[in-house]
């Protein structure tokens, strides 16, 4: 198929997925005015991470007054999947031009790699188009529903606790990502150390419960043969 065709397609696939990150927007931008970030840098973070679940992460620990290097530390550890991702892509869009390499890579998300690594299982001819294609509509309206979550959360009474709806959306993440021993132990593993670390100096909870679960999801996967590798 032609590059418009692949994008037509791709933006086709993904608008079922687009209804279910509106929420998540939502939070998300509510969330920032909760922590105490203006308009501005609530959108500039949007902007620049453009990563859901460490744009919450980051805006908790911001609100917690952690230091830069812990808000950072954090999103990177939380973010390392988008390596494997794009190790599983490159293959498929090996003869994509740079700059659209480099776009690609910038809007990079899980629904976008999930959409785009099943076509292109399925196909030889789908390529950068189709995967743009997903990836753009997702961007988009994560944007659009940050800023209208800014403008609510402003709004939102004080008695409504918006704090809370941060671990229902990671609940939300977590529940479809454990699809076997691995996951699952490393979901548990991470939740156990991350409670446990609760009270450290710096906000480091996070970034401790996140490294105990890579461990422990990698030990699991070596032992029981290769879940995360397959």
């Amino acid at each position: 198929m032609s590059f418009l065709a692949d994008l037509r397609s791709g933006a086709r696939d993904t608008a079922p997925v687009v209804l279910g990150i509106i929420p998540f927007g939502l939070v998300a931008g509510a969330a920032a005015v909760e922590a105490g970030l203006t308009g501005g840098q609530a959108l500039g973070l949007s902007v620049v991470v453009f990563a859901g679940a460490s744009q919450l992460a980051a805006i908790d620990l911001l609100g917690d007054g952690a230091p830069l290097a812990v808000v950072v530390g954090t999103v990177l550890v939380i973010n390392l999947r988008m390596m494997m991702y794009s190790a599983s892509l490159a293959p498929h869009l090996d003869r994509a031009a740079r700059r659209w390499k480099a776009l690609g890579a910038y809007l990079l998300t899980d629904q976008a790699y999930a959409l785009s690594i099943a076509t292109f299982r399925r196909s030889d001819t789908a390529g950068i188009g189709y995967y743009l294609g997903t990836a753009a509509p997702l961007w988009i309206v994560w944007q659009l529903c940050t800023v209208l979550g800014v403008v609510l959360g402003a709004r939102v009474p004080p008695w409504l606790p918006l704090d809370f709806a941060l671990p229902l959306v990671f609940l939300a993440l977590l529940v479809p990502a454990i699809e076997g021993p691995a996951t699952g132990l490393a979901a548990l593993v991470g939740g156990t150390f991350t409670t446990l670390a609760v009270g450290l100096p710096y906000e480091l909870a996070l970034p401790v419960g996140a490294v105990a679960g890579v461990v422990a999801g990698v030990v699991t996967d070596t032992l029981t043969g290769g879940e995360v590798s397959a």
